[in-house]
């Protein structure tokens, strides 16, 4: 009798030790508001790696021009809508990309946004990524192109990570292998369901909560719209700690089980941009319903972009 105590006793801390964690509890240790971007996130006036047609600008281009503002709680940054760029301009329009000065490994991060770039030609993102990519990474939170269809939330990696067919998500899984070099660099994606969670139905909806988890057991992240009855009361109050585990069932998950990923990844820091074209919105322009050529487009109708434009009311992060 005694020898089946012990055995059970072992079989049950084993069993413990190989259960997934699936949420915890974290505490604030950053909240990013208004004119606080500017203090926790620097200008990344850069060639654009994904080849769009865009210049990115550094901050005191930024600001006289007003393509970044902060007011309060809320913080904007955008794409110029009052240029024509001439044909022969080796960049193109002026936007703005931001990496966060703090790198973060274990985390949640939660991002309330009320209004994300929308229009033909533009590829909006929020996401996080690692040195020397991609071996330490990437997770894209919020992505998406020329107004199509709603969100898509992606992890690329160097070769040897990849998801399993069937796992507990509302999104739908894409492809499988999260490997840069596999399928033009599509990453192992999950398109998630609700139209409100991506371009004009998003901002229509007065925007929402994106929120990652990233452990060394899963990233999962979710979505909730602004209006959704099932938004958790600490993600809504952006308060000075949240709980995982009160959140349901994740929009995308990505478990350890055929990813290790604490090689995989390494700290990452959070991207905010807005590009235009290039190698996803460029691509798949001529099936997007979008006039013209892409370039010609972006490059000829400033107006058009008018509503190219994030409005952050908070990142709060936690660990």
């Amino acid at each position: 009798m005694k020898s089946t105590i012990v055995l059970s006793a072992r079989f049950l801390a084993l069993a413990s030790m190989l259960a997934p964690v699936m949420g915890g509890t974290y505490s604030r240790t950053q909240n990013i508001v208004g004119s606080g971007f500017y203090n926790a996130f620097q200008f990344q006036a850069i060639a654009d790696p994904t080849h769009g047609r865009v210049n990115y600008v550094n901050m005191a281009t930024a600001q006289s021009q007003n393509l970044t503002f902060a007011s309060g709680n809320t913080f904007i940054m955008r794409a110029d809508a009052h240029t024509v760029i001439s044909d022969s301009s080796s960049t193109g329009r002026s936007s703005v990309r931001l990496m966060s000065n703090s790198a973060f490994s274990t985390h949640v991060a939660v991002f309330d946004i009320q209004h994300m770039p929308q229009g033909c030609g533009t590829w909006p993102a929020v996401w996080e990524v690692g040195p020397n990519w991609p071996s330490g990474g990437e997770v894209d939170i919020v992505e998406g192109v020329n107004d199509q269809g709603t969100n898509q939330v992606t992890l690329h990696t160097s070769p040897g990570c990849t998801m399993p067919s069937s796992r507990t998500q509302t999104g739908t899984s894409l492809q499988l292998n999260c490997d840069t070099s596999v399928n033009s660099n599509a990453g192992c994606g999950v398109r998630l369901g609700p139209a409100a969670s991506y371009g004009p139905t998003f901002n229509s909806d007065g925007g929402g909560w994106y929120a990652l988890e990233r452990t060394n057991s899963f990233i999962n992240v979710w979505f909730w719209s602004r209006g959704a009855t099932n938004v958790p009361s600490d993600v809504r109050a952006g308060g000075t700690s949240v709980n995982t585990a009160n959140w349901g069932t994740p929009s995308a998950n990505f478990p350890n089980t055929s990813c290790n990923l604490s090689k995989f990844f390494a700290a990452n820091n959070i991207i905010i941009n807005l590009t235009f074209c290039g190698d996803f919105a460029g691509a798949v322009y001529p099936q997007s319903g979008c006039p013209s050529t892409c370039t010609s487009y972006v490059d000829q109708n400033p107006t058009a972009f008018a509503n190219a434009y994030f409005q952050f009311n908070s990142i709060n992060v936690y660990t």
